[in-house]
């Protein structure tokens, strides 16, 4: 959530910075609803004071043993009139909340501008490609099975067998082994969160369409972000505990809400798939410094894979909400002769800190925290990835030194 001092005092230029976004800021609605609180706050306020002053005049009535009929009718007045006009104030409270949760998050300022992926920069590639095998990986192993998942949850799951599950396993080991190794605290956490945890990370309200709602307002997590992040929600943090580096495996869940016919087949886009995820909770003054850190912790895991990638900055039009400044990681995907997505790494800056009250106590401040994530890795895709970058063309798929040591062997076997 942006700083409502940020709109009220700078607000042509906040809002030419969301049209750098593809957001329109409704400046004239922004001010009649600020207006309107402002009024009603002012009204509720007079009249609580006025009715201070009625009750004390009460009291020193009734000490007295003086009438207070009349005075007693005054007050009953007041009190249904200050309970209508706090009824007001509470609904404009709400309409002026959801108005700021509707609006994404500034880009930084070094962000490239563009309407679209089109215009996103390429920072670094990193490996050589391989460009020999045109086979994907559904084609090259029978074990992944999607026919088999449609049968038990339908279409955009998959069954894992065999080497190729317990490969996908070695990846999360090693994804969790180099997270620690880099001073990720590892968690384990719930797989279903509340209302209040997904507004807090960005996600709602804006993006219910996009989650798998359970009931009583409860969801499937898209990405074990939202717990992590939330650990510290309504927290004050003090300084000299930062940097808060955590890390988690969890199943993630999407509905991939307007992406159909899109990566339909094998495990590209799926509404369930593995994930390692990297946090961090940062003093706002060295947020830039994390987001360079995190990057290259979930880097590391595709040069200790072997595997060819590149690194590229989202211009304005494509980050996500929350995000101020993104970088993406991309590995090569062979059969598709191009590079996919297999991380992000963002600053949110204070705007998820601002939704879930996540401060930090520096001397005798109290300043919002500043929040960075990525993923490091999505499994699914690092899988993909190994089979495809070391399938021989025939029968055998290498694996990895890097996972040798959780797979007992340095080959697949392909029947």
């Amino acid at each position: 959530m942006l700083d409502i001092k940020l709109i009220r005092e700078s607000s042509k230029e906040i809002q030419a910075a969301l049209s750098n976004r593809g957001y329109e800021l409704d400046l004239e609605k922004f001010t009649k609803i600020d207006a309107e609180r402002k009024r009603l706050q002012v009204d509720v306020e007079f009249v609580q004071s006025e009715r201070k002053k009625l009750s004390n005049e009460f009291a020193s009535l009734k000490k007295q043993d003086l009438s207070t009929e009349e005075l007693k009718a005054n007050i009953e007045k007041m009190n249904n009139g200050l309970k209508a006009g706090e009824e007001a104030l509470k609904d404009i409270q709400k309409e002026l909340e959801d108005f700021l949760l509707d609006i994404p998050n500034i880009a930084h300022k070094d962000a490239p501008i563009g309407k679209d992926e089109s215009n996103n920069v390429v920072i670094r590639q990193v490996g050589k490609v391989n460009t020999t095998n045109s086979k994907d990986h559904i084609e090259i192993t029978s074990d992944i099975d999607s026919e088999l998942a449609v049968k038990l949850a339908g279409s955009r799951f998959s069954v894992l067998k065999n080497d190729i599950a317990k490969m996908q396993r070695a990846l999360i080991h090693l994804m969790l082994d180099l997270a620690t190794k880099n001073g990720y605290q590892e968690h384990y956490v719930p797989y279903i969160a509340n209302a209040d945890s997904l507004q807090s990370t960005g996600q709602l309200p804006k993006f219910e369409e996009d989650l798998f709602k359970l009931t009583n307002d409860m969801y499937l997590i898209p990405t074990a972000e939202v717990p992590l992040t939330n650990l510290y929600r309504d927290t004050i943090i003090d300084s000299s505990s930062l940097p808060i580096k955590l890390t988690s495996h969890t199943p993630c869940f999407r509905s991939e809400a307007g992406s159909y016919g899109k990566d339909t087949k094998g495990l590209i886009r799926q509404h369930q798939f593995e994930k390692v995820e990297l946090v961090q909770i940062v003093h706002p003054d060295n947020s830039f410094e994390a987001l360079n850190e995190l990057l290259a912790n979930a880097e590391e895991v595709l040069q200790v894979l072997d595997l060819p990638y590149q690194v590229i900055e989202l211009c304005t039009g494509d980050l996500g909400f929350s995000s101020a400044k993104t970088y993406d990681i991309e590995v090569w995907m062979p059969s598709q002769n191009k590079y996919r997505e297999i991380s992000s790494c963002s600053n949110f800056l204070d705007f998820q800190a601002r939704r879930g009250k996540i401060r930090v106590k520096d001397g005798k401040n109290k300043v919002f925290a500043h929040t960075i994530n990525g993923s490091a890795l999505a499994a699914g895709r690092a899988l993909i990835a190994v089979i495809e970058n070391n399938f021989d063309g025939d029968n055998s798929i290498k694996i990895p030194e890097a996972l040798v040591q959780y797979m007992g062997k340095s080959h697949i076997k392909i029947s």
